[in-house]
């Protein structure tokens, strides 16, 4: 399995995380751009990926430019002010409410799966936006973070995350910036308070270099992505990287995120990834309306698993002991299926090493689906059950899939699809 780990040697904001994954796969540039447009992005705004260099390191860029009139003459204004997207204000279009945004990155135009990372994304910035300002989430008003510029980073780095596929994703210590920051609030300090709250739980340390490093853009889609805190010891191949720049210079060192990407760990045939544990109880849901409950959150996107056990708790009470494994990234709303599907009023919640096996798909001649591993001692093969459901008793079954996963075994080269 692919992964990207994050080395934030200028910092992380979101325009310099589009342009790394852009260098990373440079193909990938229309179908982000078409996806900001999807979303509703101001026609007037322009879009850009281009090549950049610093003098010490090469990359890209990726630019949201608003044409503007001075003097009878036309030109660009980069809204990627000072390196980041979210606290400087000369060219904001106004306040956009989060019911607004919401509703527009749920549109029939934009994939559904591209709007919920891009909406899971957004629901971070508001729920920090609003514990800062002590208002409600519903409440909060994205003057912040609402700008064009912020909407296209968040929708294409959203886009791109998707394109990505089933991957794994670390990150190295985030440079925490020191000093002061222009916001609609005022003068605040570095980080942001929206950005201190989105990074709790991160590893921090200081370089010395001044200014803000981690925008709350770039806060908000860490969170998102859920990243180990190192890449781990297990060897990896490297694939390749890339490095997306932000506008600000330092003396001295590339204002750069760096993306590095690894084709999984060395050992033959086995992948390695996280995954996400929730674990709960419940002793006070029927159990017709928990199957149903189990069933719903079995069909979420990002779920891997659910498992159902009976226990017994204090003075012999009997309770369903439940288990979801998740994607750490689609954390927030597992979680908040969990809530709304089950009676529950408390999650456990711990990030596990897996291994997994490489795997694929066959089918044998006679129509059957099998399932074939490459395990380190050889490859085993099993044959759907599904696919014979059909057939007289368990010994026809048994000996239908003894014969198609030994066909798959044979000829999986041949059968394979």
């Amino acid at each position: 399995m692919m992964h990207l780990h994050l080395d934030p040697l200028g910092g992380v904001a979101g325009d310099m995380f589009v342009g790394a994954l852009l260098d990373l796969r440079p193909a990938l540039a229309d179908g982000a751009m078409k996806a900001v447009r999807a979303a509703g992005l101001d026609p007037a705004v322009g879009l850009a990926h281009r090549p950049f260099s610093d003098g010490i390191l090469s990359g890209s860029r990726f630019d949201v430019t608003m044409p503007a009139r001075e003097s009878g003459h036309e030109h660009d204004h980069v809204l990627h002010h000072h390196h980041h997207s979210g606290h400087d204000h000369t060219h904001q279009e106004g306040h956009v409410e989060w019911s607004t945004l919401r509703a527009r990155l749920a549109t029939n135009a934009l994939d559904a799966k591209v709007g919920a990372r891009a909406i899971d994304i957004f629901t971070h910035l508001a729920q920090a936006e609003a514990r800062v300002h002590g208002k409600s989430v519903d409440a909060v008003a994205f003057h912040e973070v609402g700008a064009w510029d912020s909407i296209a980073d968040i929708v294409a780095a959203a886009f791109l995350i998707e394109a990505l596929g089933t991957c794994t994703w670390s990150l190295g210590p985030l440079p925490v910036g020191s000093g002061r920051v222009r916001s609609a609030h005022g003068v605040l300090p570095v980080p942001a308070p929206a950005t201190a709250l989105l990074l709790e739980g991160f590893a921090c340390f200081d370089d010395g270099l001044p200014g803000e490093r981690v925008t709350p853009t770039g806060a908000a889609i860490l969170r998102h992505l859920a990243p180990a805190a190192s890449l781990g010891r297990a060897p990896r191949r490297l694939v390749c990287s890339g490095h997306g720049f932000g506008l600000r210079h330092f003396a001295g060192l590339s204002n750069v995120l760096r993306i590095l990407e690894f084709s999984g760990d060395c050992s033959h045939g086995i992948d390695s990834d996280q995954v996400l544990a929730i674990r709960f109880e419940i002793d006070d849901q029927t159990g017709e309306d928990l199957a149903v409950g189990l069933d719903r959150l079995r069909a979420l996107d990002g779920v891997l698993d659910v498992q159902q056990a009976p226990s017994f708790g204090k003075r012999g009470r009997l309770f369903a002991a439940i288990q979801v494994l998740a994607r750490p990234e689609m954390a927030e709303s597992v979680t908040a299926a969990c809530f709304r599907e089950t009676t529950t009023i408390g999650l456990r919640l711990q990030r596990l090493e897996r291994r997994t096996l490489e795997r694929r798909a066959a089918r044998t001649q006679s129509g059957l689906r099998v399932k074939i591993a490459e395990r380190p001692g050889g490859a085993t093969a099993k044959a759907e059950i599904a696919d014979v459901l059909d057939d007289d008793d368990h010994r026809t079954r048994g000996a239908r899939r003894a014969a198609a996963e030994a066909e798959a075994l044979g000829y999986g080269d041949e059968t394979h699809d």
